[in-house]
């Protein structure tokens, strides 16, 4: 019989799973010897939450209809999702030394067509809102209980499209839909405040009409409690949590790079961050 919730019953705390989704990401960012590996860190706790604590699906049918749809809009973020969906049982684990090679189900950047548990095709930022507002509003005329989550990041903020999203769900009322800002402070150009200030963040969104959490996105049990806030929340409105993450979570000597939005990595350096991580699993 399908498990609809995988993660109910089970012994494994979200610490450890966290820990996990990291481990992976390392372990697939070594295959390449570089990558999204500061992203996939700093945004580790929140998929342990999303995908061990909040989200309905089945890992045997990642097309199950009744699921929780995933979009993950920052389509570079995918080395963090196949690590999710690796530790979720969707993906083979001996899939992980594939990443971003030929004929490989993990391309380096997201692609639904190639990857079970992949919703959306990720590419050119600041369109994966609008494809999330577009699944709620089908979802919601087909009466269905299913909720849509979307991660995207603080860059993404700087792009019209993502407002013009925004301002539909607050319209459309859709309350089946959950945005999650990764906000790392990080982009490819610089410090996200120093190439668009996007501060005062949550009532922007409120203006638009948006349920608004802000969260330290590395703390297990604020996460939680936001997660089941956003999904329980009486209201008609559209919910959004901030999470302020920290790149390259849990590696220091990588979470002190000035520019760690793209990481080099030496190949020595891999087996440290390994042995670091399992260090701090430890403590």
């Amino acid at each position: 019989m399908s498990t609809e919730r995988p993660h109910e019953g089970s012994n494994i705390s979200l610490a450890d799973r966290a820990y996990n989704i990291r481990r992976h990401a390392l372990l697939m960012g070594e295959v390449q010897g570089q990558g999204y590996i500061a992203q996939a860190l700093g945004i580790s706790d929140v998929l342990a939450v999303s995908y061990f604590h909040a989200m309905t699906y089945r890992p045997e049918d990642p097309e199950w209809e009744g699921r929780d749809r995933f979009c993950l809009s920052i389509g570079h973020y995918a080395i963090a999702l196949y690590a999710a969906l690796i530790e979720a049982g969707i993906i083979p684990e001996d899939e992980l030394t594939s990443y971003g090679g030929d004929d490989s189900r993990l391309p380096m950047s997201g692609m639904a067509a190639y990857t079970p548990g992949m919703e959306i095709t990720g590419g050119s930022l600041g369109h994966g809102l609008g494809i999330a507002v577009g699944m709620a509003l089908g979802l919601k005329r087909k009466n269905a209980k299913s909720f849509v989550y979307n991660l995207f990041s603080d860059g993404e903020l700087d792009e019209g499209s993502t407002w013009e999203a925004a301002m539909s769900a607050g319209s459309f009322k859709l309350d089946n839909l959950i945005g999650i800002v990764d906000v790392n402070g990080m982009q490819a150009d610089g410090p996200s405040h120093g190439v668009l200030n996007f501060e005062p963040l949550a009532p922007k969104f409120e203006a638009f009409n948006w349920f608004v959490q802000r969260v330290d996105g590395n703390d297990l049990d604020a996460l939680v409690k936001a997660f089941d806030a956003a999904r329980h929340h009486p209201g008609p409105e559209p919910r959004v949590i901030i999470c302020d993450t920290k790149m390259a979570k849990g590696v220091p000597f990588l979470e002190e790079r000035e520019r760690n939005h793209f990481l080099r990595v030496e190949p020595a350096e891999w087996t440290q961050a390994l042995e670091i991580l399992d260090e701090g699993r430890v403590k």
